[in-house]
């Protein structure tokens, strides 16, 4: 094994290399980021379609998109075991946030408006910064850059913009779920594409 970083580079490393990956490892990533992208659409979808949906059903759909979410990242983070060290703590623990405030959603959906704003924002903040913070060395960077751009752009909005009624919310969080869907599809069929894996 070459040793181009020293041991403390390898541990904090949050780069995800196919190449160090067995195609077990590589089929789990991409199928995780494919049921992670298909459920955001659906869920987005539904956001956008269901216009008389209330706010205990959008918060709900909310919870079971982040639940979801959580732990995907979290079996992405344990199964992972040829990535960086860093990767696969940073991805556990993202998870367990990530399902933590999923659950709360869950938990009390007859909340208010500004508190589901509120968990919202911060996942999707959360989630964005870790796509532009962990990123692979293939041709399925960039699309992890951008939803990790629109994930936090999308989470200052919910945060600081005047979300006051479902609507706004509805509209923010359905477009924001099925363009994250998207990516995240796009970037199932790229990872380790043409990587001859051990």
């Amino acid at each position: 094994m070459p040793n181009t970083v020293g041991p403390t580079s390898a541990v904090f490393a949050i780069s995800i290399d196919p190449r160090q990956l067995t195609a077990r490892e590589i089929s789990g990533i991409r199928v995780a980021f494919a049921v992670s992208g298909v459920v955001a659409i659906a869920i987005g979808t539904i956001l956008l379609v269901w216009t008389e949906a209330t706010l205990s059903v959008i918060a709900v759909l909310f919870g079971l998109y982040f639940v979801i979410s959580g732990v995907v990242r979290i079996a992405r983070g344990v199964a992972s075991t040829g990535s960086a060290v860093g990767g696969r703590v940073l991805n556990i623990v993202l998870g367990v946030l990530v399902l933590v405030l999923g659950i709360l959603a869950l938990r009390n959906p007859e909340g208010s408006l500004a508190v589901l704003g509120l968990l919202v924002g911060i996942v999707w903040i959360v989630e964005g910064v870790a796509g532009l913070v962990e990123y692979t060395t293939d041709s399925s960077r960039w699309p992890g850059i951008l939803l990790g751009v629109v994930g936090v752009l999308a989470g200052l909005i919910v945060l600081f913009a005047p979300v006051q009624t479902i609507g706004v919310l509805v509209t923010i969080g359905g477009i924001m779920l099925i363009i994250s869907g998207l990516v995240q599809l796009v970037r199932a069929f790229t990872f380790g594409r043409g990587v001859a894996a051990g």
